[in-house]
């Protein structure tokens, strides 16, 4: 970023929180595509909302506050991906949901003056929550960072300003539609529309919030930490009631909607409430049997498996109960571990001697590759 984000946000570096987040939305209301209709004011506005991505962060503003410069935060990156408690943003009405969809939701919201119809309850929101195996066995905290039409805090979500109220609507006489004579040579043809001033609520306000226009609700950053279930499936979904898309002047707000995506594990795979593993074991403990130890999915846990007798290359040992806790239960599922009987590539002399005596006794044929001279030291050894 060349230039200096304060600048660009028209803020002193000693900008309060609330001061900065104003900033943006003035100064976003001047330079989204959708009012400003300059050239450059797709590029202005795309620097300005990645200027709030580093100052709105407390992390990201000191750190640029010491460097000057914010790793990952230019060139139209994810400011949210890639950790630090952050998740990956996903609007399940259509990708891609960001800053700029916000605001034109917002400006094609119903405030003071004449807009376009839109309805007055607020939408459900998405995120998709990156987990590992080892939170989802624990159950987990996890800070989501996002963004959306919340509640104006000027105003507490009711769209009035100073000395403002609401009064029936002058253009439909609160009838919330819009009767309509057209006169044609087969006569005069009604048509009723809602009324655009008012919505269709027949209500209209006299000197809306300045900062919300009147909406009650404005384009924010907003953070919510989320408790992940011990348990939880891939693609299951958790729902946050009133955390999605603010409601118009008051009205309900959606929903946020979590929905869990499951890293791949290293050493584990997943099979519903059980655990797959594999180990690997000496020809010598698959044939006369073995206790060896594994680790569990819990930090320091330890699981002894009992390898049988005989144990074959790729036979499955199953240990019961140290899978996977189960979903809103105590319960946990058995671990299944996979056996790998690993056949030594070099042997010493001794060891060599010991298996051909046992190849002899068990009346099995192997190949002798000593060499010759190996055989002439054997004989005067």
């Amino acid at each position: 970023m060349a230039k200096d984000l304060y600048e660009v946000l028209g803020v002193s570096k000693n900008a309060t929180d609330d001061e900065i987040k104003k900033a943006f939305r003035r100064r976003a209301r001047e330079l989204h595509p959708d009012v400003n209709k300059a050239a450059d004011a797709e590029d202005q506005f795309k620097e300005l909302n990645e200027a709030y991505d580093v100052l709105s962060d407390a992390n990201k503003r000191a750190q640029y506050d010491r460097f000057g410069t914010i790793p990952g935060a230019a060139g139209g990156g994810n400011p949210y991906g890639g950790g630090n408690g952050y998740v990956d943003f996903e609007d399940l009405f259509g990708g891609g949901f960001g800053m700029g969809d916000i605001f034109s939701s917002f400006f094609g919201g119903q405030g003071g003056g004449a807009r376009q119809q839109q309805r007055r309850e607020g939408r459900d929101m998405g995120v998709g929550l990156r987990l590992t195996l080892e939170e989802v066995a624990a159950g987990a905290k996890k800070e989501i960072v996002y963004d959306r039409l919340a509640p104006c805090p000027d105003c507490d979500g009711s769209g009035l300003g100073p000395d403002g109220h609401e009064v029936t609507c002058p253009d439909c006489n609160g009838q919330g539609r819009v009767v309509t004579v057209q006169h044609t040579f087969l006569g005069d043809m009604q048509s009723a529309t809602t009324c655009k001033t008012c919505g269709g609520t027949g209500r209209s306000i006299e000197n809306p919030c300045p900062e919300c226009e009147g909406q009650g609700r404005v384009p924010d950053r907003q953070r919510v930490t989320v408790e992940v279930p011990v348990g939880i499936r891939d693609s299951q979904q958790l729902r946050l009631s009133g955390f999605g898309e603010a409601g118009l002047q008051g009205a309900a707000a959606g929903d946020l909607i979590v929905t869990c995506r499951i890293q791949p594990h290293e050493f584990f795979e997943r099979d519903g409430d059980n655990l797959h593993a594999r180990a690997n074991i000496s020809i010598v403990q698959a044939t006369l049997g073995a206790d060896i130890e594994i680790d569990g999915i819990f930090e320091d846990e330890k699981v002894e498996v009992r390898i049988p007798e005989g144990c074959q290359n790729e036979q499955v040992v199953r240990v019961k109960g140290f899978g996977m806790p189960k979903f809103r239960s105590e319960a946990r599922g058995d671990m299944y571990v996979h056996v790998n009987v690993v056949v030594p590539k070099k042997v010493t002399k001794k060891q060599r001697e010991l298996l051909e005596q046992l190849a002899e006794d068990m009346g099995e044929n192997v190949a002798d590759v000593r060499t010759p001279l190996q055989k002439l030291r054997d004989a005067f050894n």
